[in-house]
Order: C-alpha cells, then structure tokens, then sequence
C-alpha cells in the first residue's frame, strides 16, 4: 500500500518504521529537514522537505497516487486541512488525522468529522488512548500490559515471570489442569528480544513475559497466581498535567474514593488543571525533586505515573518514587532505546504512546473483518479479534496449541453471548469473533483467515 505520513516526528517515525517493516510504500513530508533526512536514512523511506498542507508540497509527494494518508503533525488544524485537501484535490481513498484537542472530538460535535464536514476516515486521538490505557494498569494491578477484546469479556494480560511462579518449567498445555477453575491460557511468550506463539509443550522460564488471554472476571485469580499485587490502588500520584493526566484524573475522580496528588510544574497550567477537577489536589512543582514527591504522598503511593513530555524525567521520577517507597510506578516513554532502562531503574511498567496509535492505524491497514488489533513489543507480534466467515479455512478446525500453524495461537471464542477460551475441544464456526495471537510474519496469513475467498462466490 502506498502510505503518505505527514509529520517526522516522534509519532510519525515510528509509524513509518512499523509500516516499513511490512514492505507498505512510505513517502514522509516534514519542514525540518533534519527530520525528514533521519527518517528517510534510518527507514528507506522517501523524504520531502515542506509543508504538508500546500498542494504543490502533497502533489510532489505523489499524493494522487497514495491510499492513505495519514496526518500527525503537532497542529490538529493542520492535520485537519492536510486530510480535506488530500480529499478535494487528490481524492486520496482513506484519511487519517491525529487531533489531540478534546473539544473537537466532543460527541457533541460527531457531525465535523463526516462528508459533508472535513472527510477524515479517522481520528487519533493519542490523549485519550494513552489515558485509557494507563487506567487499564490502574484496573489490573500487577500486570505490564493489559488490553480488552470481546467489548471487555476477555482481557489480554502481559505478566513478568519471576523465580517463584508455580508455573516455571510447566508445559503450557497443563495451566487449564493445574488451575480448572481459572479461564485462561498462556498465548505469547517473551524471552529476550523474541516474542513467540507457544506450542504445547513449551515452559515458562524465570525472566519470561507471558501473554495471557483471560475471562475478564478471573484477571484478579490469573495476576495472584503469577504472584502480582491485585489489591486495587487508592493513593494515586499523577505526574504532569498535560492533556493526558487531567484525562486520567477526572476519569479516576468519577470512578471511586481514589486519592488523587497531581504535580504539574507550568504554574498557568497548574491552576487550568485546579480549575477542572474536583476531589485531586494539584501540587505546583518539579515532579523530580524529592520533596514535592513526599508532599504529593509518592512514598505511601498505591501507584505513581509519570507522564510529563520527557521520557528520561518521566523514569527517574518513577525511580525516585519507587525508591522512596512507592507500591507501583509507571513511566510513559516514547523511545524504544529508554524503554529498556525500566527495569534497571526499578520501574514497574512502560507505557509507549506510538504503539497505541500504530494498533489503531494497523486496525484500519488489516485486511478482512478484523474488529480489534493490538500491537506487541514494538510490533514482534500482535493479537487479533476477527470474524470468521463460511468461506475461511479454520472452519471447522480445533484451536489446540499445535492445532494452528507454527507462529500463532488462539486465545479465544466468541460465540453470540459465550466465550470460550481456546483449546482442543473448541470448534472455530462461522461467525464466531476469534482472538488470535501471532508473531509478524504471520499477519498475512491471519488476514486470509478473516478475508471472504473468491471461492465463496
């Protein structure tokens, strides 16, 4: 597919380094040219140097000729005008725009995004996705990765393995014996840089993240089996008060009797937040000094997250809290090479805001019915919930560990109001929603699985 990425910086490099890797056709425009020159140097990629909303700048950029164009500069109103150009000029067939301020995706305003208003296909909304995702953490204790497929029945858990899981060196076929009462299963393993689909008789080892589909009612069961924390956090301490912690400070205030400490060192931004929220107690100050830590409660704090615009501030002030005697931490981080400070650090969890959106740019990339997409690991692998039609070959196929192809696993059935976690006495039917875990090379393949065969007609 050939891609037009408007926007070099962060989230566009690392859309266009995802979307490379699977071969697509990337064309880049960016005003720095020192972007556009590292983007184009590290991916393969085609650079222009310009500004993304000027005709002549898209028409040079082969923009009549793109099916996609997506639109992540740091201005919503130019990514905005970049999509409504590429539409009346180009005719570009999918439009994809990130916009980030909270007023334009009001649903009280649902109608600007349409035909008749600015045709944008899509809207990122990178604010909203990180906030959700950091109240997933919040809603999971324990876990390093949580995600929902099935409108929320079944729950995708990423769990470090330590040295007193009662699991280690057990096939993964037997967690269904071991634990009868627990729906769950083991569908991906990381061990190193490598994230691979099991086979029945692999084992967890010491230092493993493991991937596991779970009923969302038994995730408590699962993170306490893996000798994770499940007692739900009260004392909350958000770090930065940027668009995406008032998204998860208001959201938490509406949820419970949660303790709420934001620290926010901008002073004018700090009295916009005290002017939003009602229960959180705003703290004017430098998230890294020690003792607007201790004032916010960091050291008796259920969970601290540090989501300021810095990925190295926002580590060391989760090592300065975990320190200090924190419960959990957790660090947002756009750079893959920081990310793999965490644990050195003592950091409990990493959250990486380009990944969000590039699951929900893929979601639209994938072809057949795939409803829900989550990328891992920097894209190793992915898990899926399509639906499979009568044509598809995994009709009548068992979703045993070695039922699947080497590199993917079923996690789980949908099947009208039942869900079903995978195994060998499961029966794929048409029209069932199928979450499947698989590692890259095998996005192809997973896509035929949900794709109607010419056959079928």
């Amino acid at each position: 597919m050939h891609v037009l990425i408007c926007g070099a910086g962060r989230v566009g490099h690392g859309i266009a380094r995802r979307l490379a890797r699977e071969k697509h056709d990337i064309t880049i425009i960016d005003e720095n040219p020192d972007l556009v020159d590292q983007v184009s140097t590290d991916l393969d990629v085609r650079g222009f140097t310009g500004h993304a909303a000027h005709p002549d700048v898209l028409k040079k950029a082969g923009a009549a000729d793109c099916e996609m164009i997506i639109a992540v500069t740091h201005f919503d109103e130019i990514n905005m005008v970049i999509c409504q150009i590429a539409h009346t000029l180009f005719s570009v067939p999918y439009k994809i725009a990130r916009v980030r301020e909270q007023s334009y995706i009001d649903p009280a305003w649902k109608n600007i995004f349409s035909r008749e208003g600015l045709p944008i296909d899509m809207v990122i909304s990178p604010e909203v996705e990180v906030g959700e995702a950091i109240l997933q953490r919040f809603r999971t204790p324990g876990a390093v990765m949580s995600a929902t497929f099935g409108k929320g029945k079944v729950r995708l858990l990423g769990l470090e393995v330590d040295d007193s899981n009662p699991l280690l060196d057990t096939p993964v076929d037997q967690l269904r014996g071991l634990f009868p009462d627990l729906s769950a299963r083991i569908v991906g393993i990381g061990r190193g840089d490598s994230v691979r689909a099991p086979r029945s008789t692999d084992v967890l080892k010491p230092g493993d993240r493991a991937y596991v589909a779970v009923l969302d009612e038994h995730a408590d069961r699962l993170t306490s089996i893996f000798n994770r924390d499940t007692e739900q956090s009260g004392h909350v301490v958000i770090v930065g008060g940027g668009n995406v912690g008032l998204y998860v400070a208001t959201t938490l205030e509406r949820e419970g009797k949660n303790r709420i400490r934001l620290i926010e060192h901008n002073t004018e931004r700090a009295n916009e937040v005290v002017s939003e929220v009602k229960r959180t107690i705003v703290i004017q100050g430098d998230g890294l000094n020690p003792d607007i830590l201790a004032e916010a409660g960091a050291p008796k704090a259920d969970f601290v997250v540090a989501i300021t615009n810095d990925d190295k501030a926002n580590l060391l002030i989760s090592n300065l809290a975990k320190r200090a005697g924190a419960k959990r931490t957790l660090a947002l981080v756009n750079a893959t090479e920081l990310a793999g400070l965490a644990r050195d650090l003592r950091v409990d969890a990493v959250l990486d805001p380009r990944a969000l959106t590039v699951s929900q740019i893929l979601l639209r990339m994938r072809r057949g019915r795939i409803l829900g997409l989550q990328s891992i690991e920097d894209g190793k692998a992915e898990v899926a919930e399509g639906i499979t039609l009568e044509s598809s070959s995994l009709i009548g196929k068992p979703l045993g560990y070695d039922d699947l192809p080497e590199g993917m696993t079923a996690a789980a059935v949908i099947r009208g109001k039942d869900v079903f976690i995978a195994g060998p006495d499961v029966v794929v039917q048409a029209e069932d929603h199928l979450i499947i875990f698989y590692q890259e090379e095998m996005v192809r393949k997973v896509e035929k699985y949900f794709r109607v065969s010419p056959d079928f007609f």
